[in-house]
């Protein structure tokens, strides 16, 4: 343990407190514990992983705190009940959760149970999400939580909608286009039942950040001023402006600047202000997502953060509304959020170990003998000449010596043990200079290609396509950290590589409040890391932290490494118990997606086997032995045993 490194050292160099803060920090035993309910009752993250491992559910582990999911709804409402009392805003707030942002089952109906107090309700955005939303939400006899139905809708959407109106559900229907309209009103006529229909802006105002592009003018979803007229146009021809009462516009997920969300309100402010006084029998303003997580606890206009708090936002949404309804002179409407992302994020954690380091090379090396050729001799000197005045120089040195060595080597001027030689001097001149470096307060530039150098890769039993999929497609940073040992001072500077066979499996964008990081500071692995059968065997945990949200549902199966592990913890009195485990894909479960039996698998390898025997390839033994493996294989966990 190095003595002048503490727990607030690890705090403040992974910013937990920024992007954690209530629900993670690190206790005196310098483990990460989780405060599901964002108070003083702790859970600690490593104690809880050795005894999930004791019961046989293994690493990579998402780990879910439904806790976390009430504690994230109920500052929800409490910061737009504020609002509203501040304002004096003489309508309500009625949320609802966007069920694309995480589909699962347990935190659906986790969802929907917490609600209930404050008449909290869903949104779908297709076919199979109406489905779980129709039998999942709870019929409210009062008719004030919300189903909202968006995405594109064909006939049978539309249809299965309207008689689920019938059920109880308070269940509007928003035109995300034209054609919708008609439909609707054309299945409505049929079955003699009166939609409730609402419809999505386009607006003028364009989000921010990596989902900015998908929103204003050419955003995929939702209808344009005029197109919205024409449906206002359509339903007063037809008698049915009554049936027109919600307003609904979403400017992108993730909204890090808080004047965006001000700009788009105003602008739907005003919309809504207009279909009132033209006479529709608007009801609701639905304001979308976009509420935004700190992944990197910087508080910024940055991408991976935000400007504002959820305090903040809530004051901005009822004030401007407010505004523009005292000065159109219409009733405020009830309103509406579909946060998705703030609400689920916190509430899940990937947790993973390292199974292998890749090191630059830091052998001390023997002094050169005089009858070693030039080349190595030049890279000795220029090893033992280094010093702080001159470091700069001698770099350059060593990478010249180094290239003509390797030049010497491919025109069959030095041996294998030549080269391997100049090679061990070159990163002994390296990890020399390097040092020197880490104590300067300005490095330049023309090093830079030294810091990345000495940076190394740790290996870790996870798919970043499966689990972490974001994080390889659009680049977005999620806190990561070491979950144990954070007592220790971090002496490695590493990038993450996972398990796949595929060089774009790897993390190497981190966390940082200056902007992004290169490379993560983690701890050496211990002597006996790579030998799980020691006695003395020390894992090495990592945990990557806010994937609640899209992370699950999105992941692929790249070379075939399936769903993993999944635990729910839940609070039970002054105790946290483990209130679900649900077991990640076998290999078997995965063949079967890509259409191989197992069974058939199975006899093709018997008879392979077989045909061995006869030929006396394999002993009987021998033969029994890889049976059994297959089998047991067959019937693992994806991923590798810890």
């Amino acid at each position: 343990m190095t003595n002048n490194w503490s727990i607030a050292h690890s705090q403040e160099l992974y910013q937990v407190e920024g992007w954690g803060h209530p629900y993670f920090s690190i206790n005196d035993n310098g483990n990460v514990t989780v405060s599901p309910r964002g108070d003083n009752n702790n859970l600690d993250l490593f104690e809880l992983i050795e005894s999930l491992k004791k019961r046989d559910v293994n690493l990579p582990l998402l780990i879910r705190f439904s806790d976390i999911l009430a504690d994230r709804l109920q500052r929800l409402h409490q910061c737009m009940e504020s609002a509203i009392a501040r304002y004096n805003y003489p309508n309500v707030y009625r949320g609802v959760y966007p069920v694309k942002c995480n589909q699962h089952k347990q935190l659906v109906e986790a969802l929907v149970d917490y609600g209930k107090p404050y008449h909290f309700g869903l949104e779908v955005g297709s076919k199979p999400e109406l489905m779980i939303a129709l039998a999942t939400l709870n019929i409210d006899e009062t008719k004030e939580t919300l189903l909202i139905c968006n995405g594109y809708k064909d006939k049978e959407y539309l249809e299965t909608a309207l008689l689920a109106q019938q059920l109880g559900h308070n269940l509007i229907i928003v035109i995300e286009q034209i054609k919708e309209l008609y439909i609707t009103l054309e299945i409505s006529q049929k079955l003699g039942l009166k939609p409730q229909i609402g419809v999505r802006a386009k607006l003028k105002t364009k989000g921010s950040g990596h989902w900015g592009n998908s929103t204003g003018e050419k955003a995929k979803f939702g209808l344009t001023i005029p197109e919205i007229l024409t449906v206002y146009n359509t339903l007063q021809e037809k008698e049915l402006l009554d049936c027109l009462k919600l307003l609904h516009f979403h400017i992108g997920s993730q909204i890090s600047s808080i004047a965006v969300i001000k700009d788009a309100i105003r602008e739907a402010g005003q919309i809504y202000v207009q279909l009132s006084k033209m006479g529709a029998g608007m009801k609701y303003l639905d304001v979308g997502g976009g509420l935004a997580v700190d992944y990197n606890g910087s508080k910024t206009n940055f991408y991976a953060s935000k400007n504002y708090n959820m305090q903040n936002y809530a004051n901005d949404i009822v004030a401007a509304i407010k505004d523009c309804c005292d000065e159109g002179n219409v009733n405020p409407p009830i309103l509406v959020s579909e946060s998705g992302r703030a609400i689920a994020s916190h509430h899940s954690v990937l947790i993973f170990n390292v199974v292998n380091s890749n090191n630059p090379p830091s052998k001390i090396p023997l002094p050169t003998a005089k009858k070693e050729h030039l080349i190595i001799r030049n890279l000795w000197e220029t090893y033992e000449s280094i010093d702080e005045e001159n470091y700069q120089e001698m770099y350059h040195d060593a990478v010249q010596f180094k290239e003509e060595a390797i030049s010497l080597f491919n025109f069959g001027y030095l041996s294998l043990n030549q080269r391997a030689r100049a090679e061990q001097l070159y990163w002994a001149c390296s990890h020399k200079i390097y040092k020197i470096t880490k104590n300067q307060s300005y490095v330049s530039d023309d090093l830079e290609e030294l810091n990345e150098l000495m940076i190394s890769t740790y290996y870790i039993n996870l798919s970043v396509f499966q689990s972490a999929p974001d994080a390889w497609a659009i680049d977005q940073l999620f806190p990561i950290m070491p979950i144990h040992r954070l007592k220790e001072k971090p002496t490695q500077k590493a990038i993450l590589a996972d398990l796949t066979c595929d060089s774009d499996g790897k993390i190497d964008k981190f966390i940082d409040l200056q902007d992004v990081k290169k490379s993560l500071e983690l701890h050496p692995l211990e002597n006996n890391h790579n030998n799980p059968e020691n006695p003395e065997y020390k894992p090495y945990y990592l945990g990557m932290f806010l994937v609640g949200s899209y992370q699950e549902i999105m992941g692929n199966l790249h070379n075939l490494f399936g769903d993993i592990n999944v635990v729910h913890i839940s609070k039970n009195e002054d105790d946290y118990q483990l209130q679900y485990i649900v077991k990640g894909d076998t290999v078997k479960n995965v063949l079967e997606y890509v259409e191989y039996k197992g069974d058939e698998l199975q006899e093709k390898l018997r008879c392979l086997t077989e045909s061995a025997l006869q030929k006396k390839q394999l002993t009987l033994e021998q033969s029994q032995l890889l049976l059994k493996n297959y089998d047991q294989n067959l019937r693992g966990y994806t991923y590798l045993d810890n």
